[in-house]
């Protein structure tokens, strides 16, 4: 193997202010989970993103919360079957760190009683490993903008119109939640294609679905919908007419 060699900047070289500002603004995430495959798999998943980055990993519970201490994450996307500590203590120790960073729960337990406890324990996501790598990526948009998402939907959700876990937010997958966000900030169908590198064909067969879920036709009532369930929160949006 050739051995690396240095890059050298010349001392003249512009600097692109947009590029730095983005890469600043990546979303920092620490991922926790005690299969080394997992997580190399999701570095090459999170590292792939141009708004996010893997600052770190840890395989068991003393290892997150000391990493999550010192390397100032914003995301931490957390087992709850690791050893050292039991999933909900590590969720209850990460909350306390200042600042404190989002929890996203990837966990395989498929049961109400797992989910519930981690929600009240305070994370603000809970999603299966089967989910696909999109719909982990919304996820962890979503939740490090201040947003609640639990997936997937649960026998009887849908007709009630709410979950055990409190909101009708619970019958969407985090894709539809991510577009649901888009468009209750007032982008267009192009705007929000665009931005999650879709096409507005996908884009409008969401929207459709959404409506026909939620029972909600305009975007004022797509904008109040996401302001009541917190996909908003810490966003400036205002509703804008339907398009």
């Amino acid at each position: 193997m050739w051995p690396a060699s240095p890059v050298r900047v010349p001392p003249d070289l512009p600097t692109n202010p947009k590029a730095d500002s983005a890469l600043a603004q990546r979303i920092r995430v620490l991922i926790a989970d005690d299969h080394a495959v997992l997580r190399a798999g999701l570095r090459l998943l999170i590292n792939a993103q141009p708004d996010m980055e893997m600052v770190g990993e840890a395989a068991d519970g003393i290892q997150t919360v000391s990493r999550a201490r010192d390397l100032n994450c914003d995301v931490v996307i957390l087992d709850l079957i690791m050893p050292g500590a039991s999933g909900t203590s590590i969720i209850e120790e990460l909350t306390r760190l200042d600042p404190r960073p989002r929890i996203l729960v990837l966990t395989g337990l498929d049961d109400p009683a797992s989910e519930r406890s981690a929600l009240e324990a305070g994370a603000s996501g809970y999603i299966l490993k089967t989910a696909g790598d999109g719909d982990l990526l919304a996820a962890i948009r979503i939740v490090h903008r201040g947003g609640t998402l639990v997936n997937p939907p649960r026998p009887g959700d849908e007709a009630r119109g709410q979950s055990p876990a409190g909101g009708p937010s619970r019958r969407l997958s985090p894709r539809e939640a991510e577009v649901l966000r888009l468009l209750a900030q007032g982008q267009t169908n192009q705007e929000a294609a665009n931005h999650l590198g879709l096409s507005v064909k996908t884009i409008e067969t969401h929207r459709k679905r959404l409506s026909g879920k939620l029972g909600l036709k305009t975007r004022a009532e797509l904008f109040r919908f996401a302001v009541e369930v917190g996909l908003l929160e810490g966003d400036a949006a205002q509703p804008r007419d339907d398009s």
